[in-house]
């Protein structure tokens, strides 16, 4: 109840300020496993995303936003948790793949899971490659993948900035739904098939946004 209620008043602030423009919603799936899987320019990025498509999307969070101290600390904590989103602690070495493994399992329960295949925010607008763990998760999950293009957020909120300025021109486009079994050809080894799969996906993003492509 809290969830709804906590997305609903996003969602009515959100439409208000900002009026994201969305483009192929249609293409998400109203049930059953799948990634959700987007490019990132802004921490405004998850909070855009599970308020436009009406499932529970479940993001990772770096551990930082659930144990900070003081009113602040306390407001993130509770903001995050009410959210669903699973933390993460980027010090740590294994915590790429217990990640993964938290992402499985959302998707094991039949829902929905956002991911940056690029793992951080691009600080200078680019497309950098996507790394192959949403390919291992889809694969993994038996998940349908949905590549999705945010347009206009870091204008918004830059990187840097604490709070987002009302403007307008955001764009949220979800691509055509991939099915990851039918993109591997028989005799194609795992690895191949995951970075196939992955740059499939890195591919349909960079059609829809638009960005130019990072030279690494």
């Amino acid at each position: 109840m809290t969830y709804r209620l906590l997305r609903l008043i996003l969602s009515l602030v959100a439409y208000v300020t900002l009026r994201p423009q969305v483009v192929g919603l249609h293409n998400v799936p109203r049930r059953g496993p799948v990634i959700l899987a987007s490019n990132h320019l802004s921490f405004l990025d998850s909070v855009i995303i599970p308020l436009v498509v009406p499932r529970h999307i479940t993001f990772i969070a770096k551990a930082e936003y659930f144990t900070g101290r003081g009113l602040k600390g306390r407001l993130s904590r509770w903001f995050f948790t009410t959210m669903g989103h699973i933390p993460v602690d980027r010090d740590d070495p294994r915590a790429g793949q217990r990640s993964l493994q938290d992402a499985l399992r959302v998707l094991e329960r039949g829902g929905a899971f956002g991911i940056y295949p690029e793992g951080t925010r691009s600080r200078d607008g680019k497309l950098h490659p996507g790394h192959t763990g949403v390919a291992w998760l889809a694969l993994a999950g038996h998940a349908t993948v949905v590549p999705v293009a945010l347009v206009g957020t870091d204008k918004v909120q830059p990187v840097g900035r604490r709070l987002p300025r009302p403007a307008r021109g955001i764009q949220v486009r979800f691509g055509a739904p991939i099915d990851p079994s039918r993109q591997i050809a028989a005799g194609v080894r795992p690895a191949q098939a995951r970075r196939e799969l992955t740059d499939h996906v890195m591919a349909s993003i960079h059609t829809m946004s638009g960005q130019a492509l990072a030279d690494h």
